[in-house]
């Protein structure tokens, strides 16, 4: 069946994807235009909008699912949108104008938002398919690692990124023995620097968690659900639970299907527009200048942009900016930002004060900052983020820079 575009002679405004791209997109839209679209939006889950970077503390049992929704159902309702809950696009026929739905629902648009996401890369080992071989990506994830901890034991967490020390401190929380197991030899490997991975190990072992650096994962074995992980060296560990959170890929089979243009993911330009006027996309689904995105500040930043062109305000272009990343993992406190890596033309300043267990290393080219990686001490990590941002000039505290805010403005 079809639902026409304009029951009241409004524009309509698609949206795929209920997520926190989408929603921010659609809210910075009503500040500037509320009434302009009559909108529908489809979402894969059969909630309300929320705040998935917070299924962490939900993962712990620090917070409650209703504690991080983002958008109740009343407030779809409140702004006269119209939600598909747990009934995802699966065709978009551009030169009709019509999304197809899975409960076979028919939507037409003058203009449309993909807001895809991305999905979990799951490692095509042997046995990936058993029972107990799960994603950490959403609330239902959240829901059987849970089930999981009830009645197993044995957890094993395969990446040992940002989001693999999350879901091994929250199963550790929940009293399971917690195995991560990394294909490198630096934790975090995209957010720090080998001595404040160091660090971060000692302190996520003093705690209880294990680790399996440079560690190939060959094959999950189990005969009708994961009892173990194999190694290429042809180790074995016990596993009643396997999580992988080896990294996503953009979600774009939708977009590709349609014949919009994609690489990686969908290409966008400065607006967020894709290649056919009428449709743009946001969040972990696109490509911009080369770059995706999986953190949430360039994300706020492009759902500001897109919002804008969508309310006709069409003067706002998306710049890509330097980010900052967080561990959220209780007691261990990291903070990273821009490029701390380094190259030939920049110089380091290193802190360390092994007693108090700080580090802090900045990278300088010339004299600007631009990259820092805080360990234990993290209070002065947006005041370097804004010197990393603002391109500022350093030299009258250079001395006094790991010394932090209070020191360099005492020197200036």
């Amino acid at each position: 069946m079809e639902t026409p575009a304009n029951k009241d002679g409004k524009p309509a405004l698609v949206v795929i994807g209920n997520g926190m791209a989408g929603m921010r997109t659609v809210e910075e839209l009503l500040k500037l235009a509320p009434e302009l679209y009559d909108i529908t939006v489809f979402g894969a889950e059969p909630h309300g909008n929320y705040n998935r970077i917070m299924l962490s503390p939900v993962l712990a049992g620090d917070k409650s699912i209703d504690d991080i929704m983002l958008n109740t159902r009343e407030w779809y309702a409140q702004n006269g949108i119209t939600l598909h809950a747990g009934d995802p696009v699966e065709h978009i026929d551009r030169r009709r104008r019509v999304v197809r739905a899975k409960s076979g629902i028919e939507v037409q648009y003058d203009r449309l938002l993909l807001a895809t996401g991305s999905t979990p890369f799951i490692i095509p080992v042997p046995g990936h398919e058993l029972p107990g071989v799960i994603a950490f990506r959403d609330i239902q994830d959240v829901d059987a690692m849970l089930e999981a901890a009830r009645k197993h034991r044995h957890a094993v967490v395969i990446g040992g990124g940002l989001l693999g020390l999350e879901a091994a401190n929250g199963l550790m929380r929940q009293g399971m023995e917690v195995t991560v197991v990394h294909v490198t030899d630096t934790l975090m490997n995209q957010q720090l620097d080998k001595p404040a991975a160091e660090l971060l190990k000692k302190a996520l072992e003093a705690r209880g968690l294990r680790f399996l650096l440079n560690a190939d994962t060959a094959g999950i074995v189990g005969p009708d659900r994961v009892s173990a992980v194999r190694f290429k060296d042809g180790s074995e560990i016990p596993a009643d639970l396997v999580v992988m959170t080896a990294g996503v890929r953009p979600n774009i089979a939708l977009a590709k299907t349609a014949g919009l243009h994609c690489e990686r993911a969908i290409i966008v330009d400065d607006t967020l527009q894709t290649y056919d006027p009428r449709i743009y996309a946001v969040g972990e689904c696109v490509q911009h200048r080369r770059a995706t995105f999986g953190l949430v500040a360039p994300i706020w930043d492009q759902a500001r942009v897109a919002g804008a062109h969508l309310a006709g305000a069409g003067h706002r272009r998306y710049v890509q900016q330097a980010t900052a990343t967080t561990l959220k993992v209780t007691g261990v406190d990291l903070y990273s930002a821009g490029d701390f890596i380094g190259a030939d033309d920049t110089e380091d300043l290193v802190l360390r004060d092994p007693r108090r267990g700080v580090y802090k290393r900045l990278v300088l080219r010339g004299n600007r900052l631009v990259g820092a990686v805080l360990y234990g001490d993290v209070k002065d990590g947006p005041w370097y983020f804004d010197l990393i941002q603002s391109g500022r000039d350093i030299s009258a505290f250079r001395r006094e820079l790991p010394f932090g805010q209070a020191m360099c403005q005492k020197a200036a």
